[in-house]
């Protein structure tokens, strides 16, 4: 069954300067071991068989979450589903996770990460099994998101390396956002995966991903609490 997933408008950054006060705003990266950009033959042949894992974190670029000031920091995360995750017919839960916060975070910041991580992560990150520290680093090529070509390292722990959809990406004729961001963002678009790696504990696998049309680039912004 397609899901339809509708592009909600890009928060760019000339714009950050209107953003609602009282807010936490920045960039966002995911990706899976199933596409997310694909046509109903591809998408039905891989649910149930791949597509339970998942690395997927944010860059703060402004706010404060619990009275703590977060500009500047990262959080990202790990899973591991039961199922596919996303898909419609059967539940991916249970979910276990791990959370890998800023290593220039204090204390303080970095119990604010994991809080505002499992608030935007949902019931994905209500198991954190594990909680490691580590520096972590998300950039786009000129600053541009739209542009899709991303890199993301937290660590020696996890990488996702993007680069936008080309034609040859296009290999049914008939593809389509197939699922939805892991996450509530104010803007995503489907990427490509050069890259993506899981080499942490706690989650009882670790993987390395390439090559799929499996990740989103965006960003978001969510009322402070």
């Amino acid at each position: 069954m397609k899901v339809l997933f509708s592009v909600l408008l890009a928060v760019g950054v000339s714009a950050a300067a209107s953003l609602p006060s009282g807010s936490v705003h920045g960039n966002y990266i995911e990706a899976r071991t199933a596409d997310i950009y694909t046509g109903p033959c591809f998408a039905n042949s891989e649910a149930g068989l791949v597509g339970e894992l998942a690395v997927f974190g944010w860059q703060i670029d402004k706010g404060s979450w619990h009275g703590v000031n977060l500009d500047g920091l990262s959080v990202v995360a790990a899973v591991r589903a039961k199922h596919t995750l996303g898909d419609v017919y059967e539940s991916a839960y249970p979910v276990k996770s791990i959370l890998i916060v800023d290593s220039k975070a204090n204390p303080e910041q970095r119990l604010a990460l994991q809080n505002f991580a499992k608030r935007m992560g949902g019931d994905l990150l209500q198991d954190v099994v594990r909680v490691e520290t580590q520096p972590i680093q998300l950039a786009f090529e000129n600053g541009n998101i739209h542009g899709g070509k991303a890199l993301m390292t937290a660590g020696t722990l996890a990488r996702i390396q993007t680069r936008g959809m080309n034609e040859g990406d296009h290999i049914c004729g008939n593809e389509e956002t197939w699922y939805k961001p892991l996450t509530s963002v104010t803007h995503a678009m489907p990427a490509y995966s050069v890259a993506h790696t899981f080499s942490g504990e706690g989650l009882g696998t670790k993987w390395s991903n390439p090559d799929k049309r499996s990740a989103f680039v965006g960003s978001f912004l969510q009322p402070s609490e």
